[in-house]
């Protein structure tokens, strides 16, 4: 099979290539190898959402930067001779076969994260160890959650909320701009969005591994969020994905309690972290144009972090051991701190004021994105051979 092109819809990516998404796991890993080892990092992590964005990143920074021995957890499709798989699962395969290759220990579950059948194998992989998990990270993007108490399907709208949104959304691959108007949620969309992308789930987990003895004195947990500059405010952070992410935040604070005054004296934080072109966040509504936007200027300034270096920041610089972790107010841990300096964000606005689908090659980094985008499908990857027979099926 020949897989010469991607195929994209709405800015959803459609197929995947191996060899695309095994060449980008490389040089993620060389780029941690080549930043030297992460002085008294994690030992055992545990990435829940391993197989992209920043949970793979996380993966990468924690074995190959730390050491650690990983398990991770996503759904995946796996390929087939007639079809591609989700480029999930052939990242997966790649980090595993590298970390084998440097004597690491890797292990990933293919299952469904909000199961408790998933918590199961997930604690005897754990139990198999024999040591406990140092490092729980938080990365789980799905549009539905079944709730394991009571077996109701949750699904995940992006809405508003309270009125009526009305921007421009931006085709990736012909750069269109397109006008994108939406109602606001009922008030069960706003509870379904908290329960697939709060932080019930991630209490969970934390709470089953430390029932079962399996959180390391001192461990740490994280999970993700965003919060945006003003422009995306109301179909982000006030809309029906920011109120399941204060619900996360939220929790993010009542497990830190509950790990600081325990014996193990453990942390939970959130970590905020920078605008990217990723799968989940290419389909927000009216973001992709914010983030050529805001490419344009963080390239321009030296400031560009992609998720290996922002994950290589968190672990290296804000957890850094015998110093204490930066957090803002609502007790967060800022990666998103170069993308709101007040000097981005007006130079971010003053490109975006007017801005067309004639100029918007001259106005922002569409080229950027879009690169970004197809990266994280395995196409436009240098040095792949597009021409080449692959086989989906082998990983």
């Amino acid at each position: 099979m020949i897989l010469d092109r991607p195929l994209v819809r709405r800015n959803i990516g459609l197929n995947a290539h191996p060899a695309g998404l095994t060449a980008v796991v490389r040089q993620q890993v060389a780029a941690a190898r080549a930043r030297g080892p992460i002085p008294n990092g994690p030992t055992l992590a545990l990435v829940l959402g391993c197989s992209t964005g920043y949970g793979l990143a996380s993966r990468v920074a924690a074995a190959f930067g730390s050491g650690a021995a990983t398990l991770g957890v996503s759904v995946e499709r796996p390929g087939t001779p007639e079809r591609s798989g989700t480029p999930g699962w052939y990242n997966n395969r790649a980090f595993e076969r590298e970390a084998r290759e440097a004597g690491l220990t890797a292990m990933t579950l293919e299952q469904d994260a909000f199961q408790e059948e998933t918590r199961d194998r997930a604690v005897d992989a754990l139990r198999g160890l024999g040591r406990p998990v140092d490092l729980i990270v938080y990365s789980i993007v799905s549009p539905v959650r079944v709730d394991p108490a009571d077996g109701v399907e949750y699904r995940l709208v992006l809405k508003p909320v309270g009125k009526p949104y009305s921007g421009l959304t931006m085709d990736l691959m012909t750069g269109e701009l397109l006008p994108c108007t939406l109602p606001p949620a009922e008030p069960d969309e706003i509870a379904a969005a908290v329960k697939v992308m709060g932080g019930e789930d991630w209490a969970l987990w934390i709470r089953r591994l430390r029932a079962e003895g399996l959180l390391a004195p001192g461990c740490r947990t994280l999970a993700y969020s965003y919060i945006g500059p003003g422009f995306s405010r109301a179909i982000y952070r006030d809309g029906t994905i920011g109120r399941a992410k204060a619900h996360l935040e939220a929790t993010a604070r009542a497990l830190d309690r509950e790990l600081r005054d325990s014996p193990l004296q453990g942390r939970a934080w959130v970590s905020v972290n920078k605008a990217l072109i990723t799968r989940a966040s290419a389909v927000l509504p009216g973001i992709a144009l914010y983030m050529a936007a805001l490419y344009r200027v963080m390239k321009d300034k030296g400031l560009h972090e992609g998720c290996w270096e922002q994950m290589d920041r968190l672990l290296r610089d804000r957890l850094a051991p015998g110093r204490v972790v930066p957090v803002d107010a609502e007790e967060r841990i800022r990666l998103d701190d170069w993308e709101l300096r007040p000097d981005v964000q007006e130079e971010v606005a003053r490109r975006m004021e007017g801005v067309e689908s004639a100029d918007l090659a001259r106005r922002v980094d569409l080229a950027g994105v879009r690169h970004d985008f197809l990266e994280a499908h395995g196409f436009d990857v240098a040095g792949v051979d597009y021409a080449a027979e692959i086989d989906p099926a082998a990983g």
